[in-house]
């Protein structure tokens, strides 16, 4: 964890919270805006899902920036990661430059998809109203870009409809974005080769072991014990908890944090407007 904006690799979560919005006192310390995280590595401006968080890190990067460039990722399309994009103010302005990534649907691109939700019933303005040059890239499991000097990889995650995982290597730091999974009865050997070696790993721990048990076993997604035996594996350094369950509080997220660290000592779980550092 840093506090120098001056840093080559930080990143910073403006969306933790999974499902839906959940902003109540009792989530201040760890945040109830849905999944958003900004990474600022090798001069370049990447955000990573555009859930209700990144309404407020638009309204920073308008202050930031005169123009600014920004290549914003996709991991999937459920609602939460996606109803913060119509919001994001920097697409209203055609001074700044927007690539965005996503995976394909069936006939339908990145475009098309974000598009179906700017449109009525659902929406009063179209996609077109956001006047930064926008390109729309398809990415797909194993795709490997290369966004000026830092390298980023997708891969495929369990998870219903489709979502990927993204690995952003730089200057020998590596970071992991693992949102939306589920773990099975065995490991899943795609995400443990993909996070090989990484400083920091992002994980899906929505659930607990009981809440799965309980009937939420095929709703997409994992547990923070499933977390550590991926980082374990692929020797992961620190383990940041993510997508947290839209009802549990701040208390509830730091006896999860307190339980992980019993058996993963780099654990935590991730906070809203923490500058972190690989």
């Amino acid at each position: 964890m840093g506090e120098s904006t001056q840093a080559p690799f930080w990143f910073k979560f403006w969306g933790t919270r999974g499902s839906l919005p959940a902003p109540r006192p009792t989530t201040n310390k760890y945040g109830g805006n849905t999944p958003c995280m900004e990474v600022r590595v090798g001069g370049q401006v990447l955000i990573f899902d555009a859930g209700s968080g990144i309404r407020s890190l638009g309204d920073k990067l308008n202050k930031e920036f005169s123009q600014l460039e920004a290549t914003l990722f996709f991991s999937h399309y459920h609602w939460d990661h996606i109803h913060g994009f119509p919001f994001f103010a920097p697409g209203y302005h055609e001074r700044n430059r927007l690539v965005i990534y996503g995976e394909s649907r069936g006939s339908r691109n990145v475009k098309d998809i974000l598009s179906g939700q700017m449109a009525m019933p659902y929406f009063p303005i179209p996609i077109d109203i956001m006047n930064a040059k926008k390109e729309f890239r398809d990415v797909s499991p194993g795709t490997v870009l290369r966004i000026g000097p830092v390298s980023v990889r997708a891969e495929s995650v369990n998870h219903p409809g489709r979502c990927l995982s993204y690995r952003i290597d730089y200057q020998g730091k590596s970071l992991v974005y693992a949102t939306d999974t589920e773990h099975g009865a065995k490991l899943d050997m795609r995400l443990v080769k993909h996070a090989e070696g990484a400083d920091v790993l992002i994980y899906d721990a929505a659930y607990t072991d009981a809440e799965i048990k309980a009937g939420r076993k095929g709703f997409g997604h994992s547990t923070w014990r499933e977390g550590i035996k991926v980082a374990e594996a692929a020797g992961v350094k620190k383990l940041l908890l993510f997508h947290h369950e839209p009802s549990r509080d701040d208390r509830a997220l730091a006896r999860i944090e307190q339980s992980a660290r019993k058996v993963f000592k780099n654990t935590s779980a991730a906070r809203e407007g923490i500058m972190y550092r690989p």
